[in-house]
This record gives C-alpha cells, sequence and structure tokens, in this order.
C-alpha cells in the first residue's frame, strides 16, 4: 500500500503498480472519514493508516457499489462495527446484489463488478446536499446510477470515486485509455458520465482525487481536457 497526504486527504493505494485502487481518509478534528473500501485484502492497510495518523475512524463512505471500492466493507465492519456506512440510496440497491434497472435507466445496463455476498447493511442513504462531517454529497450518476462524489468544504478537495480516473491519462468515466481501460469498460452511462464531469468541474476544485490514479492539484486543465476528449468521443 502507498500512502500520499494533500492537507486532510489522505490517498491509500493498494496495487500501485499494476492496477491501482484508492481509497481515502479524510481527517476531521477529532476523527476520521473513509472514503470507498477498496479490495477485499485491504482492511489490514486501511487500519494500519489510521493509526499512524491517529485517530478514530467514525465513517465510511461508498462513492459507488462496485466490487473495486467495497472490496473490504464487511472486514472493516467487523472491526469498526460503530462506523456509520453511508452510500446513494440508489447504489444501496446494487451494494445488495440487485442489478435491476429503474424504469428510466431503460437502455443502459450496469457494469463492472456488483458484489453478491455482501453482509454489511448501510446505515445512511445519501442524497444531492447531505453532509458528513466537512464532506458534501454531489450526485454523479454515469459510471453507476447512484454514484456520488465528495467535496471537502473546508479545502474545496473533492473526492471523485470513478467519475474521472488518471491512471492512463486524465478522462471522464467512459472515455476509453488504451493503457486503463477498465472504468471505460465498467461505465452505465457515457452520456450521464460527461453531465456530471462537467457539474463536478463547475466546483472548481483545488484537489482531484480519484479511485484510480494518482490525486491533482489545481485540476482545471485536466477537467478541461478531459471533458473536450470525452464530447468528442460522443459526437
Amino acid at each position: 500500500m502507498k500512502m500520499v497526504q494533500s492537507g486532510t486527504v489522505y490517498q491509500l493505494t493498494f496495487m500501485p503498480r499494476f492496477f491501482p485502487v484508492s481509497c481515502y481518509l479524510v481527517e476531521e478534528e477529532t476523527e476520521l472519514t473513509l472514503v470507498d473500501a477498496a479490495l477485499p485484502f485491504s482492511c489490514k492497510g486501511i487500519l494500519k493508516a489510521a493509526r499512524k495518523i491517529g485517530k478514530p475512524i467514525t465513517n465510511i463512505i461508498l462513492t459507488h457499489a462496485h466490487s473495486d471500492h467495497i472490496g473490504s466493507l464487511d472486514s472493516l465492519k467487523a472491526k469498526l462495527p460503530e462506523a456509520m456506512i453511508s452510500i446513494s440510496s440508489r447504489d444501496a440497491r446494487l451494494l445488495a446484489g440487485d442489478k435491476s434497472l429503474l424504469p428510466e435507466e431503460a437502455g443502459h445496463p450496469i457494469k463492472g463488478g456488483v458484489p453478491k455476498n455482501i453482509k454489511s447493511k448501510p446505515d445512511i442513504l445519501l442524497a444531492e446536499g447531505d453532509i458528513i462531517g466537512s464532506l458534501e454529497v454531489i450526485f454523479s450518476p454515469g459510471h453507476t446510477p447512484g454514484s456520488i462524489s465528495l467535496l471537502d468544504r473546508r479545502t474545496n478537495s473533492l473526492i471523485a470515486g470513478d467519475a474521472l480516473h488518471t491512471r492512463g491519462g486524465v478522462a471522464v468515466s467512459g472515455t476509453f485509455k488504451p493503457l486503463f481501460p477498465f472504468p471505460a469498460l465498467a461505465t452505465w452511462n457515457k452520456q450521464a458520465a460527461l453531465a456530471s464531469a462537467k457539474k463536478l468541474q463547475n466546483f472548481q476544485p483545488r484537489l482531484l482525487a480519484v479511485g484510480h490514479g494518482r490525486m491533482i492539484e489545481n485540476p482545471a486543465k485536466a477537467f478541461q481536457k478531459a471533458i473536450k476528449e470525452s464530447e468528442k468521443n460522443l459526437r
């Protein structure tokens, strides 16, 4: 595991050379919020990082319910029974293994790894504008129907899950990058993903933190380039 800090945001990356999967610890005054739960073997590394920071994990927020973002959820909940699990109300269905579509989602089958045996249940179902600690929920569907991003209101740092990725080149979810094609192959709705990227861009974040790839400070140019490429590919 590789840990990189930017202010109050700690990026924990597993398998950084081959298939980087990142989750995040966000530092509050007396506690930590974990954003995503990475891979099944990630529990030990996450807990070790929290001990190094010196604060307890009290919240676990899931940006979406793909398997590489919820892998160690059950193990973490067993170790941290008081931690509150949060996910969007839409992706709570995916967390439970339900891949069925809502009427307005017809024509866009859900892709990517959807869990089949997660025992942990969400304590909180999130909606646009909800706040947990310093993090504000931004509904950003596209990669999955219920994907969310999280904006730290203290620093304007954005944790975007798989709404974008920076591995293999900065890209909106759904844009195929030969050096790292996996997010594109797992994207539910490319048009929705582009709309969400434009929405996130409008927050003018100081930091962009994603599920796959390095964090980017002052990402305005990266956003612009990724959105332009996505628009071109969708014409």
